[in-house]
């Protein structure tokens, strides 16, 4: 780990985008110490039957049909940046677009680049403008500057995030939402270094707690298994958002539009709620073993931890997940205790059955019109 090769890193952020997306993860893995990932038989064996038994012990309890993803990987936290720098690039793209587009001048230099075919097919670029004509306006050395000084700024504050992240994420099911191969194989990932050390600052045993968290990695596959249609909805709810907050008046460049969409926003904070909420009951109740004191002391972490963890939670938003756990697993709680755990699976049968912002909490109001 190296903060100053980090800082240094980001200090040399370019090019013509909103964030230097591989300065962002160098920095970031710069700033993080990758941990080891030297696993034992037995670990080896232990995370391969903490997923299967995940996987049976969650579709005789929820009462669902589903496949764990082919890919299951044990990562370091550097193996996890990797896997998690496209995600954020491809949420930032239509910002970084209409960014770059509004600046003015800058995009006609990045308009075509390896994959337009301009330099990535290993053919000559033929410049058909003569010399005595005028170039493409680009922007004042001013507002040049300024740019460069956001660039360094955003890529400084993506490092930030995907480092602070990379040290604390546990496990992550990655449907991979608004890929570029809709088709590509979901990913299970488990950072090991982070569940080995979070372990023992709980103070809880190590082969317990990994397949706690197996399980609830699980249950997210079990979800979008038995939703096929969820990808494709989170999807469209993003994009929305995102296109929103591009054309909104005074958005990006001060381009006016059609503002953001709350209603894509509601839906999609619905909707997240509902995945967590729905991941923390059914793993309970499916969990092979004792966990109160494991849901105790991980909520205690979730909302703990020193002033310089707690303004990161703020600053990423961590907090508004904590709230979907709570909101969610109580939504689920009221509708398994009335009408049982595969009732409540009924969320997953078509996205009309998704409850609103509302129904979260009055999960009587979703009963009533879902009846399931």
């Amino acid at each position: 780990m190296d903060i100053l090769r980090s800082v240094r890193t980001v200090a040399e952020a370019e090019g013509p985008g909103v964030v230097d997306w591989d300065r962002a993860a160098a920095a970031a893995k710069d700033a993080t110490a990758p941990g080891s990932i030297a696993l034992s038989d037995a670990e080896r064996a232990g995370y391969a039957a903490d997923v299967r038994d995940a996987r049976s012990r969650l579709a005789e309890v929820a009462g669902i049909e589903f496949d764990v993803p082919d890919t299951v990987e044990v990562q370091n936290r550097h193996h996890w940046i990797d896997a998690s720098v496209g995600t954020f690039r491809r949420v930032m793209d239509p910002i970084e677009a209409a960014a770059v587009g509004d600046a003015g001048g800058s995009i006609g230099d990045d308009a075509g680049g390896d994959d337009a075919g301009n330099g990535g097919s290993g053919t000559d670029s033929i410049d058909v403008m003569p010399d005595s004509a005028p170039g493409p306006v680009g922007p004042a050395p001013g507002a040049a500057f300024a740019q460069d000084l956001s660039r360094v700024a955003n890529t400084g504050s993506m490092a930030f995030a995907l480092g602070f992240l990379a040290r604390n994420v546990l496990g992550q099911y990655d449907p991979l939402l608004l890929a570029d191969e809709p088709d590509a194989d979901h990913g299970l990932y488990f950072v090991h270094p982070n569940i080995v050390a979070v372990a023992a600052a709980l103070d809880v045993e190590y082969p317990r707690f990994r397949r706690w968290i197996a399980f609830h990695e699980v249950t997210h596959a079990a979800e979008f298994g038995a939703a096929p249609w969820l990808p494709e909805y989170l999807e469209s709810r993003v994009e929305r958002g995102v296109e929103g907050m591009v054309g909104g008046a005074g958005g990006v460049g001060g381009t006016a539009g059609r503002g953001l969409d709350p209603d894509a926003f509601a839906e999609l904070q619905a909707a997240m709620t509902a995945v967590e909420g729905y991941a923390e009951v059914l793993m309970d109740r499916a969990f092979d073993g004792e966990y109160a004191d494991l849901r105790r002391k991980l909520d205690e972490r979730r909302g703990g931890g020193g002033p310089v963890r707690r303004l990161a939670q703020r600053l990423l938003g961590l907090g508004l997940k904590r709230r979907q756990y709570e909101r969610g697993a109580a939504f689920f709680r009221h509708v398994a205790d009335a009408r049982g755990i595969e009732a409540a699976g009924a969320v997953w049968e078509r996205a009309e059955n998704l409850p609103t912002a509302g129904e979260i909490d009055d999960p009587e109001a979703w009963l009533v019109r879902v009846d399931p």
